[in-house]
């Protein structure tokens, strides 16, 4: 199974989406290097909505995410809830 993965600018407005990342996913990986945090996770990877809006206290759209969003690998699959990334067989 390959790895998918996704990389932030490190900012302040990335972090809980980092965090949110890490807690959902507890095989997922950070990465930290100046300016960047990549998170790596064998064959899948879900950002869920709600578990950052539980760190930010506010409304979250995940299309947000694109804002700090510097590169990710594997096949896409998202809605107003959730963004996946995976490797379909």
């Amino acid at each position: 199974m390959s790895n998918v993965f996704i990389a932030f600018q490190a900012t302040d407005e990335s972090r809980p989406v980092i965090e949110a990342i890490l807690a959902d996913n507890p095989e997922a990986i950070a990465v930290e290097s100046p300016g960047m945090v990549k998170i790596d996770a064998p064959g899948r990877l879900t950002i869920r909505r709600d578990s950052i809006e539980q760190r930010t206290g506010t409304r979250f759209d995940l299309q947000q995410i694109h804002l700090n969003l510097i590169t990710l690998s594997g096949h896409i699959d998202e809605d107003d809830d959730q963004f996946t990334l995976s490797w379909r067989h």
